[in-house]
């Protein structure tokens, strides 16, 4: 591969977006505010594809998952972990199967009628403090749609925050399983996307000059992660997913 230098994207216009989307980004993969790193493929994709927007993440994305496990490497919860990892592995896998045959709008919008659709269950049957947690074979169904949906667009959050919200975890256990999944499956992506053809000069060029943003957004996170009470950072998560879900959906429509 050879990199040239004029081959890095200079629209102003791709870096008004792209910037506020890292940032968005960063915030997101520390756990606090959860949902809304979904929005970053399709702020960027105002200004570029949405496969080319997604490959110009991925140096980004590792940047801030070494950065998120680093933060919260003794918090997470290994036998939810050691649950999550396969199905999550398998959604990529179909993604990189599907990828040349679907419209990564159309799946995006898919994630949103799902989000969408989670918090009017939420909000119309709330769950009581001494209900039985979701069954695994729903765990394992919306893992695997988050790792397919993580390949398409990153926009794995919602689905399998939906499994994982029931579980009533604390907001630093959240975070830090997440973080941990979100490095497994992120890293899976490498090997399918390089054979797609997207991590080329152009695309890792453009990446290198927002990587600096990366760890500003993970601080951040970090720091709210931390300080803030269960009940509100539960609250910051359905928000994060209603404002997620209605981007999405209203993304395609429009």
């Amino acid at each position: 591969m050879v990199f040239v230098p004029s081959a890095i994207i200079t629209d102003p216009y791709f870096y008004a977006v792209s910037i506020p989307a890292v940032l968005l980004l960063g915030v997101s993969k520390s756990g606090f505010g959860a949902g809304f790193g979904s929005l970053a493929v399709p702020m960027m994709a105002l200004a570029v594809t949405v496969p080319q927007a997604a490959a110009i993440l991925m140096p980004v994305l590792l940047v801030m998952d070494i950065l998120g496990i680093a933060a919260f490497r003794k918090d997470f919860d290994p036998v939810l972990l050691k649950f999550l990892l396969p199905f999550g592995v398998l959604g990529i896998g179909i993604g990189a199967l599907l990828f040349k045959l679907l419209d990564a709008h159309t799946v995006a919008a898919m994630v949103g009628g799902f989000t969408l659709l989670f918090l009017v269950q939420r909000l119309l049957f709330p769950p009581r403090p001494d209900s039985a947690p979701p069954p695994r074979w729903l765990g394992a169904l919306l893992t695997t749609t988050s790792g397919f949906t993580s390949f398409i667009a990153h926009a794995g959050g919602p689905p399998i925050t939906a499994y994982i919200i029931p579980l009533r975890l604390s907001p630093v256990r959240f975070t830090a399983t997440m973080a941990f999944f979100f490095f497994v499956v992120n890293l899976a992506k490498w090997i399918p996307y390089g054979f797609l053809g997207l991590l080329d000069s152009r695309n890792m060029l453009t990446s290198l000059v927002l990587l600096p943003l990366a760890p500003l957004g993970v601080w951040v996170g970090v720091r709210m992660a931390r300080r803030i009470s269960q009940v509100l950072f539960y609250r910051f998560l359905y928000a994060g997913m209603f404002l997620t879900g209605i981007k999405l959906l209203v993304g395609r429509l429009a």
